[in-house]
């Protein structure tokens, strides 16, 4: 956790160092916001969150939206037992609603609200879970941007904290299965710590962030590993009347701490992955429908039981 405590402090110091510029028009788009913002909303990114992940938490083009989005990501798991042992199929689904709220100056609420129907195969056939999954708030609050109407960059800096309730289902007999995650919900309350800087220069720029989540024991002694969540992106942001295109590429990575359950280690429950993501947005007067696909560069997942194949995102959010 050392490297990681580092990373924040760099990106805190840069922040602090820059300038900034303002947008006036009357495209709401045109108030291009912050749009990696890729917290894990629910639980382990290879099971039952299938909902962020590195998939995104705030909109591409809207400052402040309610929307829905549809995420899709698909594994492979074995036992390990043997060499040969077979490979099964799982496939994570999440439809969610989903809101990024203004409270007061500076300060921002997103909500989002999953419902969770996954799939996978098994030696004694397919098996299929469905349900509402846990809700997640999280404020972030505007600490530093620069107000130079004549800057050739713009600098912004934000802090946030939230929470995560545990309205979904935690399953029991499925945390001991190889892939601990499939589950609707974790059972946990669980805490988010979240930073996120901007820097842009006219149309292009660039979106870091670092996320941590703090994961709590539910009411069943078990307790998913907390997980560190970066990511980095640039985009290009093109604008005419009312229309808006944003495309972007970039990366993202997950690491994930060991589950315990009565205080004890669960084994080969630990992973990280590195992925490469692609995607866009586009905007007609109130409205926006993006997509994002995210590939794995780089992975090591509960001691190589668990592989990731892709994660894809649609999302169709209207203006506030």
């Amino acid at each position: 956790m050392k490297t990681y405590s580092i990373l924040f402090l760099l990106i805190f110091q840069y922040g602090f160092t820059a300038e900034n510029d303002s947008l006036s028009t009357i495209n709401p788009f045109q108030k291009f916001h912050q749009f990696a913002l890729e917290l894990e909303d629910d639980c382990d990114a290879c099971g039952c969150s299938a909902s962020g992940g590195s998939m995104g938490f705030a909109s591409m083009l809207n400052t402040n939206f309610v929307g829905i989005r549809y995420f899709n990501q698909s594994y492979k798991s074995t036992d390990g037992l043997y060499s040969n042992s077979p490979w099964y199929a799982e496939n994570f689904n999440t439809l969610q609603v989903w809101a990024r709220i203004p409270i007061m100056e500076n300060i921002q609420v997103s909500v989002l609200l999953p419902y969770h129907f996954h799939h996978r195969e098994t030696a004694n056939g397919k098996q299929s879970i469905s349900g509402v999954g846990d809700a997640t708030f999280l404020g972030m609050y505007k600490l530093y941007q620069t107000h130079k109407d004549n800057t050739v960059f713009v600098h912004t800096l934000q802090l946030g904290a939230g929470l995560k309730i545990p309205l979904g289902k935690f399953d029991e007999a499925n945390h001991g299965s190889v892939n601990p995650s499939y589950q609707v919900g974790t059972g946990s309350w669980d805490y988010l710590l979240a930073t996120e800087y901007i820097i842009k220069k006219k149309q292009v720029g660039f979106n870091a962030l670092l996320n941590y989540v703090v994961k709590t024991e539910n009411d069943k002694q078990y307790r998913f590993g907390n997980q560190f969540n970066y990511a980095g992106t640039f985009f290009y942001l093109y604008e005419k009347n009312n229309y808006s295109v944003a495309p972007q590429l970039g990366f993202a990575g997950e690491v994930y701490e060991n589950n315990k359950q009565y205080d004890q280690t669960v084994r080969n429950t630990a992973g990280d992955i590195f992925m490469g993501k692609l995607g866009f947005e586009i905007g007609k007067d109130k409205f926006s429908l993006g997509a994002n696909v995210m590939l794995p560069i780089q992975q090591d997942l509960t001691g190589g039981n668990v592989e990731a194949n892709y994660r894809w995102s649609l999302n169709l959010n209207y203006s506030l």
